[in-house]
């Protein structure tokens, strides 16, 4: 081989590294500031979100986590009630959880048998799951939520563990907002489910 072809080899070589390289941190800070993927594990959020339901989730919306260092990118906005939102679980700091925001600092949240009330104000969810009907221990409050926190439930009520077991979410441990669906693989049928791909996440 010649000196000239060698160079012409080491030249392709080295362009494909730089491609590879580039390629790799565009992911590494698109992954950190903005977008990640989750999967849902559990039936928690049924019938909104099954199991086997693949989602990306916003970083950016509530001011991603800078790594290695206990700070934030200013956020867009704060969490609303309705608001989806991916966390950190506060037991561990390392599970991802998934539930729905129904209340935020300030607020009063209270469960009466199947009415969530928020300020004391009935509030529709239609998207709301009771399984064991009539429960006399559904129950839960009032709770005044504390500031820098937010209180969150499952939509798959009589089956989630959520603030009502393990109290208010510290903001800290946000991680994102639930996006929309971008693959879904049924666990029981071992089947695609591609009528829930690309659904948005509400």
């Amino acid at each position: 081989m010649t000196r000239k072809g060698s160079k012409q080899k080491k030249s392709v070589v080295r362009e494909y590294t730089e491609i590879i390289v580039l390629a790799v941190a565009l992911a590494l800070f698109v992954r950190t500031f903005f977008v990640q993927a989750f999967r849902i594990p559990s039936e928690s959020m049924e019938d909104t979100l099954l199991v086997g339901d693949f989602l990306f989730a916003n970083k950016f919306v509530y001011g991603a986590k800078l790594p290695f260092v206990d700070l934030r990118l200013p956020a867009v906005r704060s969490p609303h009630p309705g608001d989806i939102i991916i966390f950190k679980y506060p037991g561990d700091k390392k599970t991802d959880y998934i539930k729905r925001c129904v209340a935020v600092e300030g607020q009063t949240v209270e469960l009466r048998g199947e009415t969530l009330l928020v300020d004391g104000k009935p509030v529709d969810e239609p998207f709301a799951k009771y399984v064991f009907g009539d429960r006399p221990n559904r129950s839960y409050g009032p709770y005044t939520v504390e500031e820098g926190y937010i209180f969150m439930m499952g939509d798959n009520r009589d089956n989630s563990a959520d603030s009502r077991a393990w109290g208010p979410l510290d903001k800290s441990l946000i991680a994102g907002k639930a996006m929309f669906i971008y693959f879904s693989w049924s666990p029981k049928t071992h089947t695609v489910r591609f009528s829930r791909i690309g659904d948005i996440i509400r």
